[in-house]
Parts: C-alpha cells; structure tokens; sequence
C-alpha cells in the first residue's frame, strides 16, 4: 500500500507539471493524459518481470518436489484435472465440501465464495485488459471505448465482484480467530486485499470519471495501484494462488501412480 501511494503522487506529480491535474473536462481519453506508447512502456516490463519471477519460483518448485515424488512426468489428464480443481477453488471447501472454519469451530463456505468473488472478478479485469489490447493492436480499434463494448463491459463485471470479494475477505479476515493464522503473515494478508479493494474502486470510479475533471487525478491513483499490485505480485499473497496450482498439478500427477506399498501375505 506504501508503495501504491508512493506511485500514485509521482504519476499525479508528474500530471501536474504539464499543468492537467485539475481543470476543464478531459476530452479523447486517458491517452491525452498520459499516450499509449508511455503507458505500454511502464507496465510491460513490470508486467513481464512479474510473469518471469512467478515462473522461476514454479520452476524451482518443481525441480525440487518431483524427485521428492515418484518423478512421474505431466499428463493431460493430471493436468485438466488440476485446473478444474483450481478453479472451483475445491480444496476451500474444507476437504468434505461444507467448508472452513473462521471465527469458531462452525464450518462455513464464506471464504470459498468470497475467493469466487475475488478470483473471478480479478480474471474478468485481466480479460478486458486483453481484449482492449486485441482490439488496439490487431484490429486498429483504439481507445477509449463505449460502456457497451466488450472491454467496458468484462471490466465493469470484474470491477463489482472484486470490489464485493474484498470486502467480504477483509471482514472475514477481521472476524477470524487469532488461531486460524498466522500472525506474521496477517499483515500481508490485509495489505493484499486493501490493495485488490482499491484498484477495483478507482478503476470503477475512473470509467465513470470519462470526460471529467477528476479524471486525471483518478487515473494518476489507478494506475499507481495497478503498478503497485504487479511490482509485489511474485513477492506477497498473490503468489500463493500460482504456487497452490502448482502443488494441485503434481498431487493429480501422483494420485495415478500405482502404489508402492507392499504388504506382507502373512
């Protein structure tokens, strides 16, 4: 969250040196704040660098746990199986489906379906960032775009369930007995989300900001956010969604090898 707010006043910072901070509405987009090219030259190598960290911790991860196993190789199978229990998230429903406990011994599935939120709304703003990326690059369709396009309307979908995910993981998170977790990691915890609660926020604020005054100074603490957000992805919680996905993958691998336990005929 430091770091967010530390990007967030330097790109206002720098909004204001041209005097486009504050003022009349903004007219042709955030590109007449800060161009597409200079946008595509901050975050792609924060984006790649994130994506190249993630991957040399999977990879380093799977060296050292397959000899640990059986050493059995990847199989589609194991593979789609994996993914499928990834994505239904099935490993929160506390191994018998009625899910985990959080603020006492009851079991609830509040943190499966809050994670749903979250997740889902998070893959739905990454698709409208693709798909905006789709449309700029292949077929010359730059932005900004209506509320009815595609880009407008995964973002807006995926802006409304994060924000709601968030909320309802930072009171789960409040509410949880001290015994659930770990406390070290509590902080981190609560920064994460914070940080997910705020890009979905501002980014939501910020479409509705089009044409504006406030528009500039929206789009300076959005883009702060999301900065943020990917210079801490290989570092903080995000992580342990790429990791649990990995460890997902070799336990589908190892559940269809033949046993090795051998018992006695007596």
């Amino acid at each position: 969250m430091a770091l967010a707010v530390s990007l967030s006043l330097f790109l206002m910072l720098a909004i204001q040196s041209n005097g486009t901070l504050w003022g009349g509405p903004v007219q042709n987009g955030f590109y007449a704040i800060f161009p597409h090219n200079l946008m595509v030259s901050m975050f792609a190598p924060i984006f790649l660098w994130a994506v190249l960290a993630l991957a040399l911790g999977v990879m380093k991860f799977w060296r050292e746990v397959t000899p640990a196993t059986s050493g059995a190789p990847l199989s589609s199978p194991a593979a789609a199986e994996a993914a499928h229990d990834a994505l239904r998230l099935k490993y929160l429903g506390g191994g018998h489906g009625e899910g985990c406990n959080n603020e006492d011994d009851a079991f609830t599935l509040a943190r499966k379906r809050a994670h749903h939120l979250t997740f889902y709304g998070f893959m739905l703003c990454f698709a409208a960032t693709s798909v905006a990326t789709i449309y700029h690059y292949l077929l010359d369709w730059p932005a900004p775009y209506d509320f009815t396009s595609l880009p407008k309307l995964l973002g807006t979908v995926g802006g409304i369930s994060l924000t709601l995910g968030t909320l309802w993981l930072w009171r789960l998170n409040l509410a949880r007995d001290p015994k659930h977790g770990d406390a070290q990691q509590r902080p981190m915890d609560r920064g994460f989300i914070a940080l997910l609660f705020f890009i979905s926020v501002t980014g939501l604020a910020l479409m509705l900001s089009k044409n504006t005054a406030a528009m500039p100074i929206l789009l300076a603490v959005h883009l702060g956010m999301v900065m943020a957000l990917f210079l801490t992805l290989p570092y903080g919680k995000f992580a342990h969604g790429i990791f649990r996905t990995a460890a997902l993958l070799r336990f589908a691998v190892e559940k269809r090898q033949p046993s090795k336990l051998a018992l006695g005929g007596d």
